[in-house]
């Protein structure tokens, strides 16, 4: 029974971290999906909605709803402002270019961060009180039911978002082909912009959402972000199902890999297994191999 309980402390610990990386990943996706590039500074978004909901919390003093909800705001808005000052003004639609440029940006942001609120490590409470709770035998914090049931939420809303709405089918159709989707009329740089703004909300959410269980710096996001540019990689760049699968699975792997073999190796045994993957299915577990 022990054994099983130890399982199973693994086993959301696992789904804890990849509902943070599936978060990070759908960020990256929505980008791809409409502009086909790679958008780095989704990195920093999650770094910046953790910064925004301390600030929040004990410089502005908001309620943590309030401030929950303000974190998730204000990174939207980054990633907008990102997309209009850093991307829009560029004078080229080379692919490698603009990944080279949100680069760039990303650095700029991480500096920025960095000036604002320093390089100390700082700690943010959890969303509702700290009191554990069992689940199957694995003994639960709150905040780790938040991260599972929030990451579901945003997950369906995406899915609603770009099936049912006017600006997710448009969206959807500037991801097909911009040039047509302007030539009906779309304001493809609009869209384009709004896709910037779901990924900085996402990553703000994922920032929000991990950092009352870590430490928050400046430069939490990057660990972060980049793994959760491996599971959109893994699980198929472009498919929202399978980034969010990619996601988990990584999470999981982390986990058993620290628990059964040694801590110090979980991100090695994680992205092994990635490129592992890569060599057998180079498109991850739903994308769409080249015909």
């Amino acid at each position: 029974m022990q054994s099983f309980n130890d399982f199973m402390q693994f086993v959301f610990s696992g789904l804890t971290n990849g509902s943070v990386y599936a978060l990070i990943a759908l960020g990256f996706c929505v980008v791809h999906n409409t502009m086909g590039i790679v958008n780095f500074t989704q990195v920093d978004f999650v770094s910046f909605g953790g910064m925004l909901l301390y600030t929040s919390l004990f410089a502005v003093g908001l309620p943590m709803p309030a401030a929950f909800l303000g974190a998730i705001f204000g990174a939207a808005l980054a990633g907008m402002l990102v997309e209009r000052v850093g991307i829009r003004p560029s004078k080229t639609d080379n692919h490698l270019v603009l990944i080279f440029l949100t680069i760039g940006l990303s650095i700029i942001l991480r500096g920025i961060m960095k000036i604002l609120w320093g390089k100390n490590r700082m700690a943010v409470p959890p969303l509702t009180a700290d009191k554990p709770v069992h689940i199957l035998g694995a003994t639960v914090l709150p905040q780790i039911i938040w991260i599972l049931l929030l990451t579901l939420i945003a997950v369906a809303v995406l899915a609603w978002f770009f099936r049912c709405t006017s600006m997710g089918l448009c969206m959807r159709g500037v991801a097909s082909n911009p040039t047509a989707a302007a030539l009906v009329g779309l304001n493809v740089n609009r869209i384009k912009a709004v896709s910037f703004a779901i990924a900085g909300g996402l990553g703000g959410l994922a920032g929000v959402l991990i950092t009352p269980i870590t430490t928050l710096s400046y430069d939490v996001g990057v660990l972060l972000g980049l793994k959760g540019f491996a599971a959109a990689i893994l699980g198929g760049f472009g498919s929202f199902p399978g980034v969010v699968l990619g996601g988990l699975t990584l999470g999981l792997l982390e986990s058993f890999s620290a628990a059964y073999f040694s801590s110090a190796y979980k991100d090695v045994t994680a992205f092994g297994i990635l490129l592992l993957v890569l060599f057998i299915k180079p498109q991850g577990f739903l994308g769409k191999g080249r015909h």
